[in-house]
């Protein structure tokens, strides 16, 4: 692997690391029991999330 892709990909990586948390973070919410549990709530909630980082990030977002 060269010198720059590894360069972009831990930049992508460390762009990406506020939308992680944020799915940590929801993640341990619902554990907790302040978010209800809810298989629609939480899709829709990696959705939006998703979107934002898309929109956010641009090329350095990630593709799934």
């Amino acid at each position: 692997m060269s010198m720059l892709m590894s360069l972009g990909r831990t930049t992508a990586q460390m762009l990406a690391l506020p939308f992680d948390l944020a799915r940590a973070n929801y993640a341990r919410a619902v554990q907790l029991g302040l978010i209800e549990p809810s298989l629609l709530k939480s899709a829709r909630f990696e959705q939006e999330l998703g979107t934002l980082e898309r929109l956010v990030l641009g090329p350095w977002a990630r593709r799934v």
